[in-house]
């Protein structure tokens, strides 16, 4: 069996054609583990992190980072049995093109091509490792058809780099094989090395943000755990480097952080996920009518209900938020009109039995919306143990393309960015988001006084070709009256 093995880019799901390599987590040289992340790539759908196929050590590197990749195509060799010994001479020898040689099978001595490779689950053995970001705000769900990014505009040459020491190719004996050496491109480990000695730590993302500001990590003292590098770190570096000629606008968005021109403009790609939730949220506006319907809600009871949930033993160790109960009236009110939970498919309405919770969400990329799986079949304590897991994963960074497809009927929290309510657009393929306010204390009239209670307001924009006005102020009324009393409720409709 050959030793060194091509890993090719795997589909990352859904029939993506193809991906951007962010960064190289490996370089030549290094050994690696079965599993271990090797190079975080971004897709239409989110940044996620693909695992090594198989142990050993990496011979080649065949595409830089920025460098846009179609699936299928090798992007890393290994040599699967370092310790064997040298390597045969191969017999053809390939001449690369271009600025970066890709070599083909032929320019590696044994080289074996991994076989084709659809969807994986995440965590097994040649799946991809999830990606996507934090938080949660307004968002719109995943594509339900394929995606593809237009190629990059060519970059401009740059000057080849010194020779190095560095030997890409096939040593046999104690001379190296005659066939082509694979420059080294520009990779970085998760470490590097500082002058004095020591060890920078810093995640991709960090790198990133701190490679698209023009920030030195080695000059940086990290204020993370374990003194490693945060995006405020990099954030404040390059605003004191930056003069007052030459304001930063540093946002959240690492493909937003950069200085804007002579002009006094700036201008950010579009791309990714961004590019993707644009195309998204104009086709959905204007393919779906919309109809958004508001309901102003007494939660106190809700929040007293809270606190005593909080307060019981089995329940200690949980996070729980309003979110929880706004997600369980949704899930009863879906069972008391199950046309909500639909797809409009052109000539029939698709009712759908099962729903698959969509909470959206705020990344680094763009907008997103991850789903509980078959949401409705869950106790209250595995509902919140759900949520509090798709939270974490998305504030990970680790939400893969397949817990953001499939998704039925969506919640979207904007009263934790102190927001009353919204008009939210329906995620492609839904019929309807509800958009859950801020909960205030206000004067409200409560047994015939005017009382402080805690209120909130919700906002239900549905599909008017599937929902009309009555099912759809039925359905929010429905939510409406769970939150005002959710323990009567449970009650009498469970």
């Amino acid at each position: 069996m050959s030793r060194i093995k091509e890993f090719n880019l795997p589909d990352l799901g859904e029939g993506l054609t193809e991906g951007e390599i962010l960064t190289w987590l490996v370089k030549v040289g290094d050994t690696i583990e079965l599993n271990q992340p090797i190079v975080e790539v971004e897709t239409a759908k989110a940044a996620v992190e693909i695992p090594a196929k198989w142990a050993g050590q990496v011979q080649a590197i065949f595409h830089p980072e920025g460098t846009t990749v179609e699936v299928g195509s090798p992007i890393i060799a290994i040599d699967t049995d370092p310790g064997a010994g040298p390597l045969e001479a191969p017999s053809t020898t390939a001449t690369p093109t271009g600025d970066l040689p890709t070599p083909s099978a032929a320019s590696l001595a044994a080289v074996e091509v991994a076989p084709a490779e659809g969807m994986v689950e995440p965590g097994l053995i040649g799946g991809p490792a999830p990606g996507g970001r934090t938080a949660v705000l307004v968002g719109y769900g995943p594509r339900t058809t394929t995606a593809k990014r237009r190629p990059r505009k060519a970059l401009p040459p740059t000057p080849a780099p010194a020779p190095t020491a560095v030997d890409h190719g096939v040593v046999v004996g104690d001379k190296p094989a005659a066939i082509p050496m694979i420059p080294a491109p520009q990779v970085h480990d998760r470490r590097d090395e500082v002058s004095g000695g020591g060890l920078v730590l810093a995640k991709p993302p960090v790198r990133k943000l701190a490679k698209d500001l023009g920030v030195d990590l080695r000059a940086l003292t990290g204020s993370g755990p374990l003194g490693s590098i945060t995006r405020e770190d990099v954030q404040q570096a390059a605003s004191g480097a930056t003069t007052a000629a030459e304001p930063v606008a540093v946002t959240s968005v690492a493909t937003s952080a950069a200085s804007f021109g002579a002009d006094r403009e700036q201008r950010i790609p579009v791309k990714g996920v961004r590019k993707l939730t644009a195309e998204n949220m104009s086709r959905s506006a204007f393919t779906a009518p919309h109809v958004t319907e508001f309901l102003t809600v007494d939660v106190t009871r809700a929040m007293k209900a809270l606190d005593r949930l909080r307060g019981r033993r089995e329940w200690r160790d949980v996070r729980v938020s309003p979110l929880l109960l706004v997600a369980k009236a949704v899930l009863l009110a879906v069972q008391r009109h199950p046309m909500v939970n639909s797809t409009w498919a052109g000539d029939e309405i698709v009712v759908k039995e099962y729903v698959n919770l969509g909470i959206a969400a705020a990344t680094e990329r763009g907008l997103i919306v991850p789903n509980v799986k078959d949401a409705g079949r869950l106790s209250l304590r595995e509902l919140a143990d759900a949520l509090n897991e798709l939270v974490q994963t998305a504030k990970s960074g680790r939400t893969s393309p397949a817990a953001m497809s499939g998704g039925t009927l969506t919640i979207t929290n904007v009263g934790v960015f102190g927001v009353d309510t919204g008009t939210p657009i329906l995620p492609p393929g839904e019929s309807a988001i509800l958009a859950f306010g801020a909960v205030r204390e206000m004067p409200w009239v409560h047994k015939g006084k005017v009382k402080a209670r805690q209120v909130t307001t919700l906002g239900l924009s549905f599909d008017h070709r599937i929902i009309d006005g009555e099912l759809g102020s039925k359905f929010l009324r429905d939510v409406g009256d769970f939150l005002t009393d959710p323990e009567a409720a449970l009650l009498a409709w469970t």
